[in-house]
């Protein structure tokens, strides 16, 4: 049994998540809704693609919980629309499939959903889904973080370098032009030693 500080922190932990619901059913909307409201993640409820388009482009979902059928935008087609914009290609997204639909679910898998959930299901088995895409999207949001650096430094470093040459190209012209102004010299100077030597 969980100590009450745990879940307490676990409960503070998820309320920085934010899912959208997306269903065409208002019963299944708000069972789901209350349930991972009850686990502390702050839930939006959509009825369908298009509205879960809309209230996606205007503001940041940590995941999206998709019905693969509606009406209208279908599931699959949400997700093709947002996999193809580059601001939510890398949005987490799982997708709710029908139990008698095994293909249902490799459909969703190939238009790239992040992992699928068949109905009926338990909501223990949701959740450990939900927060296994969301760890996984904080992996990856933290590589995409590090090669933004890594990127930034090599440019840095790049303009460095080419500093660098350009300084060298100007060191080797003056010292070029030294030499040549040395060998131009040379016989004066030597005839002028000359001189003052005898």
């Amino acid at each position: 049994m969980d100590c009450p500080a745990t879940s307490t922190a676990d409960s503070r932990r998820r309320s920085m998540h934010t899912i959208l619901v997306v269903d065409d059913s208002r019963t299944n909307l708000h069972v789901i809704g209350a349930r991972l409201g009850a686990m502390g993640y702050m839930v939006v409820l959509a009825q369908s693609g298009r509205e879960a388009l809309d209230l996606i482009a205007g503001r940041g979902f940590d995941l999206v919980l998709l019905d693969m059928v509606m009406p209208g935008l279908s599931g699959l087609e949400t997700l093709a629309e947002l996999r193809s914009a580059p601001d939510t290609a890398d949005l987490p997204v799982i997708m709710i499939t029908a139990l008698n639909d095994p293909r249902g679910a490799v459909d969703a898998l190939a238009v790239g959903a992040d992992d699928h959930l068949a109905k009926p299901f338990e909501f223990d088995v949701l959740q450990a889904r939900i927060e296994r895409v969301l760890e996984r999207a904080g992996r990856i949001a933290e590589l995409k973080r590090t090669v933004a650096a890594l990127d930034a430094r090599i440019a840095a470093r790049a303009i460095e370098l080419g500093e660098a040459r350009s300084e060298l190209a100007v060191t080797r012209a003056d010292r070029a032009r030294l030499q040549l102004a040395s060998t131009a010299f040379k016989p004066s100077v030597v005839a002028l030693s000359g001189t003052s030597a005898a």
